[in-house]
């Protein structure tokens, strides 16, 4: 059911060998993407439940879920990009669909995040799924 962004994520942690260099390689995903605006930084899209600070902007448009993101930890950053590939350009009926858990466990994030982190990326989860079954 994954994203073929998603699939092309899974592709490339089946070649890194070891856990730091897909660690790198999440860090190397967020610092290619943009910076959310900082007039979007505010409290309403603020996520709750992470350790940093994580702002989600999504955005319903065509019946299909976008989303951008920002967090002040690199490493958060990336799971934002790994998140933007299982989510972002979903239909919206789908969004509910998709065992987020399983799909990261794909890339053996499960085993390496803290329990910290692990609760921010539920958090995020969360967020991506309310927005969409609101739409």
């Amino acid at each position: 059911m994954a994203q073929e962004a998603f699939e092309e994520i899974v592709e490339t942690f089946e070649f890194l060998d070891d856990w730091e260099d897909r660690y790198r390689h999440v860090i190397d995903m967020g610092k290619g993407m943009d910076p959310l605006d900082d007039a979007l930084k505010v409290p309403a899209l603020k996520v709750d439940g992470c350790a940093s600070q994580v702002w989600l902007h999504t955005k319903t448009e065509d019946g299909l879920l976008t989303f951008d993101g920002d967090s002040d930890a690199m490493i958060v950053r990336g799971l934002i990009a790994v998140l933007k590939g299982l989510y972002s350009g979903l239909e919206l009926a789908e969004v509910g669909k998709v065992d987020a858990l399983a799909e990261l466990g794909r890339l053996g994030l499960n085993e390496h995040l803290s329990a910290q982190r692990s609760n921010g990326v539920r958090a995020m989860v969360e967020r991506i799924r309310q927005v969409a079954a609101a739409a």
